[in-house]
């Protein structure tokens, strides 16, 4: 058994256009017929027992493995990290027939950035490190952009950044616009992924209006939430922003990737993801340079159904390193 075939890392970055107001401004989601799509996909796609087992692998390749959580210390970064390099046992590799495996990307907050790069080294896994006053992003201005500075000059190779939700209330465009724009000069060669806080941006026409704006502003990855917020990742707002990424992308010519982040905690859900993203956005969408799943705890219930799958049996979760 094989997973789907994977390209290295190697995403052109999204050099962002100027903001057309009249673009954004015409923009409208009819929420109905939007969820309405949504409510469809995990009804009536599915896939079965080797396929299944396929996509479940990609699924941890496509996997930020994250700790975000205010007593992380240096022992548990240096346990997701191994488990970061390792996500699979020898055993359920050997049973599986793959390869090397490992998730997409560690993420962590700042302070843990360095000790994530030292015990990754000697692997291709970059750190992403959530940034800008996440997450909030409400601490001054001056003071989020120094902090991409500072996780960017630890290592970190991506930076989650978070945007001031006001701006998509009071439609402030050219003011998001502005602010993603020098956080993303501020990374340097690291790539930018914004962060929107869907949860808390009141409509999905906001939602759809914010994901254009950022990749406007150059945003190399859009994703929904922080993890913090009572609503998180959903596939309605799912469907509206990988909209959002198809019309940019036939526009401008550029791939900007996507990240549901938040709540998505078992393998039947990441499977609704992957379906979503190969829906609406084709096969290359189905790559880890192009899409992430935000996630902690996951990966235990991924690592239970391939067990499954293998050996007819389910293990417990306290088998498994990250239950």
């Amino acid at each position: 058994m094989s997973a789907v075939d994977q390209a290295p890392f190697q995403l052109d970055r999204n050099p962002g256009i100027p903001l057309d107001l009249k673009w954004v401004r015409s923009i409208q989601v009819n929420r109905s017929a939007t969820e309405r799509r949504a409510q469809s996909l995990p009804a009536r796609r599915t896939v079965k027992k080797e396929w299944q087992a396929a996509w479940l692998v990609r699924a941890i390749e496509c996997i930020d493995l994250t700790t975000l959580s205010g007593d992380d210390t240096e022992g548990n970064v240096h346990r997701l990290c191994a488990k970061a390099k390792q996500p699979l046992s020898p055993s359920m590799i050997s049973l599986l027939g793959l390869g090397n495996v490992q998730v997409g990307a560690v993420c962590v907050y700042h302070r843990y950035v360095a000790e994530a790069v030292r015990n990754l080294e000697g692997t291709s896994i970059p750190v992403a490190a959530v940034s800008t006053g996440f997450p909030a992003g409400l601490s001054p201005f001056e003071e989020r952009v120094k902090e991409i500075e500072r996780s960017v000059a630890s290592g970190a190779k991506e930076i989650d950044i978070v945007i001031t939700r006001a701006h998509v209330l009071q439609g402030n465009w050219k003011a998001l616009f502005e602010e993603t724009k020098t956080f993303r000069a501020a990374c340097c060669d690291a790539h930018v992924k914004a962060i929107l806080a869907t949860g808390e941006l009141g409509t999905l026409t906001n939602v759809a209006r914010a994901s254009l704006v950022c990749m406007m502003a150059g945003a190399d990855f859009i994703k929904t939430s922080t993890g913090k917020e009572p609503i998180n990742a959903t596939l309605p707002v799912s469907l509206v922003m990988t909209r959002a990424i198809r019309d940019y992308h036939e526009a401008t010519g550029a791939l900007v990737g996507y990240k549901p982040a938040g709540g998505i905690r078992t393998a039947k859900q990441a499977l609704d993801y992957l379906i979503l993203m190969k829906e609406e956005l084709g096969d290359r969408w189905l790559q880890p340079d192009l899409f992430r799943l935000g996630a902690s705890t996951l990966l235990v219930d991924i690592e239970r159904q391939l067990e499954h799958f293998a050996t007819g049996s389910y293990s417990a979760v306290s088998r498994h390193a990250m239950g």
